[in-house]
C-alpha cells in the first residue's frame, strides 16, 4: 500500500447542474479515456526501467508509448532499451553529448509544431522523464502542454532536489525519503509544482540499489495514479515551498570517493560505500603512490573477537594489517574504529582477495614504515 499524498480538484458546486460529483467524475473519466495518452518516456537506468514496467502494465492510461534513451555503450546495451524492446515499444536514441542533445528533435509525433488552427500542443501528448540525466530545452518542453510534462523524482520534493537524491538520502542518515511526481519547468530544475508524493522509510542497511528499487516501485505506482487522476480530471499540482541550498542533492564526483582515515570513522566509510559504491569505488593510496580501491567494507565493533591483543594494529589512522580468521584487511580509522575489507583492487589490476593482496604487500619492504603499512591520501607524505 502506497503512503501517498495526492492533490485533487474540487467537485463542481454550481446548483443549476443536476449531477452528483460521483457522476461528474465518471463522465469526465469516460470522456477522456476515449483518448488515452500518447506518451514519450525518457530515461536511462534501472530506476527508469521499473517506472516504465509499471506504466506499460497500466494500459488504461496510454494509447501508445515511445522511449528515448542513451545509445548502447561498449559495456552493454542501454537498460531502458532492453526493457522497452521486450514490450515491443519503439526506442529512439538521444545524441550522446549534452551539446548535441540541446538540438535533438523529438521523435514523431511529438516533434510536430502546433497547427495554425491551434496554439496548444495536442492534449493527449504526455512527456515523462525518470532518472533521465539530461536537461530538456524550452523548445523541447514546448511540444507538450505544461501540465503534461511529468518527472518522477527520487525524493519528497522540495527536499533533495538535484541529480543524486537517493545517494544523499543515505549519506544524510535520513529516516525517510520518498518519490514525487512533479511538473517540469522551463527554468528551475526539480522546482515545478508537485502532483503527488509517497514517503518511503530508509532502512539502516539500505544501499543505493536497494533503496533505488524500492523508490522505483513506489514511483511507478504513483505515476500511474497521477495519470489516471489526470484522465479523470481530478488531478491538481501544489507549488513547492522554498528550500535552503543545503537540501540540494548535487552530483556525486570522484572526490566523494576519496577516503581520509584521520577524519572518517569506519561507520562513515561503510555509509559512504552503501550510498555511492555502485558508481564510485572507495579509494585510498599505498605509500608508493599506488591507487587502491576498497570493496565491500564493514565496520568492526571494538568488542569483535578478532580485535585481540594477538592482532597488532597501530593506532595511526590508515594503519593496515591482514586478519587471517576474518579473511580481511583491518584498517584503523578515526576515533579508534576499525574497518574490515575483504577485497581490494589496484589501479589497472584485477580484483584481489585480501589474502592475495597482503601476500604481495609483505614482499615489498619499501611499503613498510616503522614496521607497519599505512594507507595515505594522495600527496600525503609518509616519510
Amino acid at each position: 500500500m502506497l503512503s501517498a499524498r495526492f492533490c485533487h480538484r474540487s467537485p463542481p458546486r454550481w446548483p443549476w447542474i443536476a449531477v452528483s460529483y460521483r457522476h461528474y467524475r465518471c463522465l469526465h473519466t469516460s470522456l477522456d479515456s476515449a483518448r488515452r495518452y500518447r506518451i514519450l518516456f525518457l530515461g536511462r537506468d534501472e530506476f527508469s526501467c521499473e517506472i516504465l514496467k509499471a506504466l506499460h502494465t497500466a494500459q488504461d492510461v496510454w494509447e501508445s508509448i515511445s522511449v528515448g534513451t542513451n545509445p548502447d555503450t561498449k559495456h552493454g546495451p542501454s537498460p531502458l532499451r532492453t526493457v522497452a524492446q521486450s514490450f515491443s515499444i519503439p526506442v529512439h536514441f538521444i545524441p550522446p553529448s549534452k551539446p548535441e542533445f540541446r538540438h535533438w528533435t523529438l521523435p514523431a509525433p511529438f516533434h510536430a509544431e502546433p497547427s495554425l488552427s491551434s496554439s496548444s500542443p495536442p492534449a493527449d501528448h504526455v512527456l515523462i522523464t525518470a532518472s533521465f540525466g539530461r536537461i530538456l530545452t524550452a523548445a523541447q518542453l514546448d511540444c507538450f502542454a505544461p501540465d503534461h510534462r511529468l518527472n518522477v523524482h527520487g525524493s519528497v520534493l522540495p527536499s533533495l532536489r538535484g541529480p543524486a537524491p537517493i545517494q544523499h538520502a543515505i549519506l544524510s542518515g535520513a529516516p525517510t525519503t520518498g518519490v514525487s511526481i512533479a511538473r517540469m519547468l522551463k527554468k528551475g530544475i526539480d522546482k515545478g509544482p508537485v502532483w503527488a508524493t509517497s514517503q518511503v522509510p530508509v532502512r539502516e542497511d539500505a544501499t543505493f540499489t536497494s533503496l533505488r528499487d524500492e523508490l522505483a516501485d513506489h514511483g511507478g505506482k504513483l505515476l500511474v495514479q497521477v495519470l489516471r487522476n489526470m484522465l479523470a480530471g481530478t488531478a491538481a499540482a501544489t507549488p513547492q515551498p522554498p528550500i535552503s541550498p543545503t537540501q540540494h542533492a548535487r552530483a556525486i564526483t570522484t572526490a566523494d570517493s576519496i577516503l581520509d582515515f584521520s577524519t572518517m570513522t569506519a561507520d562513515d566509510i561503510v555509509i559512504l560505500h552503501r550510498a555511492i559504491g555502485h558508481q564510485r569505488a572507495l579509494t585510498t593510496w599505498l605509500p608508493l603512490g599506488t591507487r587502491l580501491q576498497l570493496h565491500d567494507p564493514t565496520a568492526l565493533s571494538s568488542l569483535h573477537p578478532q580485535l585481540s591483543s594477538e592482532l597488532t594494529l597501530s593506532d595511526n589512522p590508515g594503519a593496515l594489517v591482514y586478519c587471517k580468521p576474518a579473511r580481511s584487511l583491518f584498517i584503523r580509522c578515526a576515533r579508534g574504529t576499525v574497518l574490515a575489507v575483504p577485497r581490494v583492487k589496484k589501479e589497472r589490476r584485477s580484483m584481489l582477495e585480501a589474502r592475495e593482496f597482503w601476500n604481495g604487500v609483505i614482499q615489498n619492504p619499501r611499503i613498510f614504515v616503522d614496521g607497519e603499512v599505512r594507507l595515505v591520501r594522495m600527496g600525503e607524505e609518509m616519510w
